[in-house]
């Protein structure tokens, strides 16, 4: 007979174990109370939405009324960084560390044996362990075993699809290339190819996952192969019934939203309401459940006591042309070290707590998510761990106009199709450079931000003191990260004797 035997890397251990070094990080001195606050706290996250795919950030074409109105009463973020791809940018924003260094640099497929690791802190066991009621709605993707889902990691309750909406029998392919004119054509016209089984969509069937796409509730699957047009919905008619269940209670919701990743599905009422074809149909979708969650928010009495914050898990996949996205101004999309790969949309909402309708260019990312909540929630980041972000907290309420970040750094994406890129930046330049054989980082690409946020001219030639500079501490800190690597949770099969 065989059985599972959980892996973290350094030993085996049980969850028990985990939760028992939690207490004592809390309660044994490794950590220290601050000022306590505990707002309600509730993380939008959304599934491959462009920098510029908001009214707010400047989409032409897009109508999001509801996420304007968030931007106008809070803090909106136009320097704000995530990883380049679903599950590395979902363990940065939960762990606050680079996806590197809590051993998730590539997204995990259905089935894997590999998770985040529970040996790691996330937000919700944090907050939990401060009283928190704490729920995860909608897309996981760090990790779909029984080990790894969020139920482990810190969440009360689950509701949601553990992976990516895509890895299922109905994956799509990519669509023919077109040019700037036939895409604009094609989404004035709100063409649409036929191949796909269900809502109509601008690509072909393709090959595919072998396996059904599986709803759960805790660790329970519920369904197989959901109606997809539903599901913005049903996510958020779930959201609001936990809001209403612990409206006398400090909560956290982490709604982690599966539009606008394709394929694209929208409810009825959304279907060819906007001018971007399927995808903008499914921004506006998206917008009208922030409308709801904020109207509640608003009747239940909450709003003064609770942070909403809104943010995308990386840039827009242009591969998939009409249902890609757009990345405004911004170089590239998705799975690129390019600004339009990793620089996403970001609004924190907190009235009298948020200055209404500031705007901040500073450097900040998803990974500092982490220590802000931490933060607000009465406790100090533990010192038995490297974390990479920074409480945002004195930018957010206008106390400071200084990046907590002197540098900040981009890996696990690619330049130009080739992988093993990384790159660093400074409140101006932006280096990208390659990793050698030897673990030697080579300077390939430099570009000044301030004046070319399109990444337009490459200025490493004209410059090459500032990309010594950069090369100097991107090394530094590559060096730091290689030798402090923790460890993805791994399942292995073992017999018994």
């Amino acid at each position: 007979m065989k059985n599972k035997v959980f892996y973290y890397g350094y030993r085996a251990i049980s969850k028990g174990m985990i939760f028992a070094t939690i207490s004592c990080l809390y309660g044994c001195g490794h950590t220290q109370k601050t000022s306590k606050v505990s707002p309600n706290i509730i993380v939008i996250f959304t599934d491959d939405q462009g920098y510029g795919d908001l009214g707010c950030y400047g989409s032409p074409n897009i109508h999001t009324p509801n996420i304007d109105l968030m931007a106008a009463g809070g803090m909106r973020f136009t320097s704000f960084y995530a990883a380049p791809f679903c599950g590395p940018s979902r363990a940065q924003l939960l762990t606050g560390c680079y996806p590197p260094r809590v051993g998730h640099a590539r997204n995990p497929g259905p089935s894997s044996p590999y998770g985040l690791n529970p040996n790691e802190l996330t937000i919700a066991e944090v907050l939990q362990n401060q009283g928190y009621a704490t729920k995860c709605i909608g897309k996981w993707h760090l990790g779909d075993a029984p080990e790894f889902l969020p139920t482990q990691q810190g969440f009360d309750s689950y509701f949601g699809i553990p992976y990516s909406n895509d890895m299922w029998k109905y994956h799509p392919n990519m669509p023919p290339k077109m040019d700037e004119d036939s895409l604009m054509l094609a989404i004035r016209s709100r063409a649409t190819y036929t191949g796909f089984a269900g809502q109509g969509s601008y690509y072909p069937l393709g090959k595919g996952f072998p396996n059904d796409l599986p709803l759960m509730i805790d660790e329970e699957i519920i369904e197989l192969n959901p109606d997809q047009q539903q599901l913005t919905d049903r996510y958020t008619e779930s959201a609001l019934d936990f809001i209403t269940k612990q409206n006398k209670n400090p909560f956290f919701l982490y709604l982690a939203f599966s539009m606008p990743h394709v394929p694209l599905f929208v409810s009825e009422k959304y279907a060819g309401k906007s001018y971007r074809g399927l995808y903008g149909d499914a921004i506006m979708e998206l917008d009208g459940s922030v409308g709801r969650i904020m109207g509640l928010i608003k009747d239940l009495g909450l709003d003064n006591n609770t942070l909403i914050i809104y943010t995308s898990d990386n840039g827009p996949w242009l591969q998939y042309g009409i249902d890609g996205g757009s990345a405004g101004p911004l170089r590239a999309g998705k799975g690129t070290l390019y600004e339009g790969g990793i620089r996403v949309p970001a609004i924190f909402r907190w009235p009298g707590k948020i200055p209404s309708g500031s705007i901040s260019g500073l450097l900040s990312g998803n990974l500092d998510i982490f220590p802000t909540l931490v933060g607000l929630a009465g406790v100090k980041i533990p010192m038995d761990r490297a974390i990479d972000g920074r409480d945002l907290w004195p930018v957010l309420s206008g106390k400071s106009t200084m990046s907590p970040h002197n540098f900040f750094h981009y890996m696990g994406g690619s330049r130009e199709g080739e992988a093993n890129y990384l790159g660093i930046r400074d409140d101006r330049w932006k280096l990208m450079v390659n990793v050698d054989s030897s673990g030697v980082l080579v300077a390939k690409e430099l570009y000044n931000l301030g004046t070319d946020v399109g990444e337009r001219f490459n200025r490493l030639t004209q410059q090459p003191e500032i990309a010594t500079r950069l090369r100097m501490e991107a090394q530094k800190f590559y060096d730091e990260l290689s030798k402090n690597i923790r460890p993805a949770g791994q399942l292995s099969i073992a017999s018994n004797n």
